[in-house]
């Protein structure tokens, strides 16, 4: 089956006046356009497309590499609004479409948004939504704590910032975790900080407890290094001045400091943090 909103790696099949005609091994076929057919190629070389609908609503495939997939979640500029709803920017000739009902709030032109793309079964169609809580499960999660993840940042609240968390979950990164600028799309890599009985996954940028002291450790020793031997914190700085030169938090700063200590790699005076002398 030619799944619509995937890639498959089809044989060309035959040569027509339209474009190349692509099978799978099953025998099901999908045209390829003239505009999208290779300089050069053979019959029954293999050619990677991805399937979709055309303006007409038949399936056809193309060499162009879309924003997203099915079941993906992307960042999208809206280009157009109709009586029907919008249409986004997918990099794909024809747009996606985001029903009216499928928007969280109403889509503007020229606006981006964070949507995430599914087979609508009742029409066949690939349409965007807006809702994207609808698409995250949190009831069994499949991240533990202090384990590494891909995070999709969806959109600030009061508490910090909602992140997509491997696709699939919900995670909170509340404020007093954030040391960083984060804009509605960005992907990053985090930390599963806690998992809470109701499900809730609080999430974190550094590796959490005694898992940052190393990480953040390294980051300090190449800090003083690329400042000549000498860093000007200590104790006494104040969280912003350590947030701006090394983001990280001052906890963070201190545990990592007295792990440099204890190994003897670092001075600590009273006017900054010294590289070790050689002996």
């Amino acid at each position: 089956m030619l799944n619509l909103g995937e890639y498959h790696t089809l044989i060309i099949d035959r040569d027509t006046e339209p474009g190349l005609f692509l099978r799978n091994e099953e025998g099901d076929e999908v045209l390829l356009p003239n505009k999208y057919v290779p300089a050069n190629f053979q019959l029954e070389d293999e050619i990677e497309v991805f399937i979709y609908l055309d303006h007409s609503e038949r399936p056809v495939a193309t060499t162009l590499k879309p924003y997203v997939k099915l079941d993906e979640f992307a960042y999208l500029k809206c280009v157009e609004v109709s009586e029907y709803g919008a249409f986004l920017d997918w990099g794909l000739e024809k747009h996606l479409f985001v029903p009216f009902k499928e928007m969280a709030t109403k889509m503007r032109k020229n606006s981006w948004y964070l949507i995430f793309c599914y087979l609508d079964e009742a029409t066949n169609r690939l349409v965007g939504s807006s809702k994207t809580n609808a698409f995250l499960d949190n009831t069994e999660l499949t991240v533990a704590p202090f384990e590494e993840v891909d995070l999709i940042v969806a959109n600030p609240t009061d508490l910090g910032v909602n992140v997509i968390v491997n696709e699939l979950h919900q995670g909170l990164i509340f404020k007093d975790d954030i040391f960083q600028d984060m804009q509605p799309g960005d992907r990053l890599k985090g930390w599963i900080k806690k998992t809470r009985p109701d499900g809730k996954l609080d999430i974190t940028l550094q590796r959490p407890g005694y898992r940052s002291i190393e990480p953040n450790a390294q980051d300090i020793l190449n800090e003083i290094s690329l400042k000549g031997g000498c860093l000007k914190l200590t104790d006494k700085s104040s969280p912003e001045e350590i947030q701006r030169v090394l983001q990280m938090s001052k906890k963070s700063f201190k545990k990592a400091v007295g792990t440099l200590y204890k190994q003897r790699l670092i001075e600590i005076k009273e006017d900054g943090i010294y590289l070790q002398k050689e002996n």
